[in-house]
């Protein structure tokens, strides 16, 4: 697939849509307008958001009548959040760091710098708590998330110079959102927020100098590698990035306890499918990269990464600092963080790290 195609229709306004038909013995109709701030068809993320949609159709037997709108055919990516809180639509499928100019709080439900992985992620919110602080920032904006995909841990980023110490970060424009870009920020970075489509223009135009995405999956088709040739690993930013379905919570109220639990199932699901598609990709691309592209793939040093969380400490700070409820969703975060990310560095880890270098992967 051509990167032109799937992105043509994020530049495309009010066309588009699509209407996912109800079989013939659905017996009651629930009006279900997603927003996405996916490109249409974007390997991964787009195609996750309408796998979504098009399940919330199939387990409700027809009863949602979903109509599934891409960034721009409906309304802007970054105006998905109004739109639904409006109740002019039922629900987005985005990253919710995207929202943090609204609460700072919303970014530990994405992911955030030296924050969780998928399995930390998932353990949090459904068994240490995360959901109901979740539940509470939403709330006030009149919402309801629930986690429905993930990428993993990401990548670093595209750069178009090396990066042997923090000072090669000074004065560098980087396409970076979340907390993510508050640390690059204390670093001397100018961070630069942009939805997906228009990330690939601004790298090739020189507008920005770097840029994270997603990881070799998602990034082999926005070639970003035409104008940074430097792919970093790995990526404080982002080593879980939960995406969601955010509902106008007058909808979810009004809902029936069995079709919240359809849309709980269908959130489910596709939460574990995004990330198995996700690992099964992102080895063949990373190194389709490398071999056809002339990717250089490069580690972060100890020396920058040391920056990068010391940097971290002080925006978690400054984020404590927004309220009362920021601060205990960074408090019971970071006990997940100690105690679920503690047990699986003497479980899954060390396993995996034996395993490898006994392998010699």
């Amino acid at each position: 697939m051509e990167r032109r195609q799937f992105l043509r229709g994020a530049a495309l306004t009010g066309v588009g849509a699509t209407t996912l038909a109800a079989p013939a013995i659905a017996q009651q109709r629930i009006d279900f307008t997603i927003v996405s701030t996916w490109p249409r068809d974007f390997p991964g993320l787009g195609t996750s958001a309408q796998r979504l949609a098009a399940r919330l159709v199939e387990l409700s037997n027809g009863e949602f009548n979903v109509q599934y709108f891409a960034a721009g055919e409906r309304v802007g990516a970054f105006d998905s959040f109004d739109e639904v809180a409006s109740g002019n639509a039922q629900a987005y499928i985005a990253a919710d760091y995207y929202w943090k100019g609204k609460h700072p709080g919303f970014a530990y439900f994405t992911a955030v710098p030296f924050g969780l992985t998928y399995n930390e992620f998932n353990a949090w919110v459904h068994f240490g708590g995360g959901q109901a602080l979740w539940d509470e920032v939403s709330g006030e904006f009149g919402l309801k998330a629930l986690p429905a995909g993930n990428t993993g841990v990401q990548m670093g980023g595209w750069f178009n110079k090396e990066i042997e110490s923090a000072d090669d970060l000074k004065g560098l424009k980087m396409r970076i959102p979340g907390l993510g870009g508050d640390v690059m920020a204390k670093l001397g970075a100018s961070p630069v927020s942009l939805p997906g489509s228009q990330i690939y223009e601004n790298l090739v135009g020189g507008q920005i100098d770097a840029t994270e995405w997603v990881g070799p999956y998602n990034d082999y088709f926005m070639k970003f590698y035409e104008a940074a040739k430097y792919y970093y690993y790995p990526g404080m930013h982002e080593p879980g990035a939960c995406l969601c379905l955010g509902m106008n919570a007058s909808f979810w109220s009004g809902l029936s306890d069995t079709h919240k639990a359809i849309i709980t199932a269908a959130c489910r699901e596709e939460n574990s499918l995004q990330m198995d598609e996700t690992n099964a990709n992102n080895g063949i691309y990373l190194k389709k990269m490398i071999e056809e592209n002339g990717v250089q793939l490069r580690e972060f040093n100890d020396d920058v990464y040391a920056s990068f969380g010391e940097a971290a400490e002080e925006v978690f700070e400054e984020t404590r600092g927004h309220s009362d409820l920021a601060a205990r969703i960074d408090d019971s975060f970071k006990d997940a963080r100690a105690t679920i990310g503690g047990y699986l560095s003497i479980a899954d880890i060390a396993y995996s790290n034996k395993r490898n270098a006994f392998l010699g992967l």
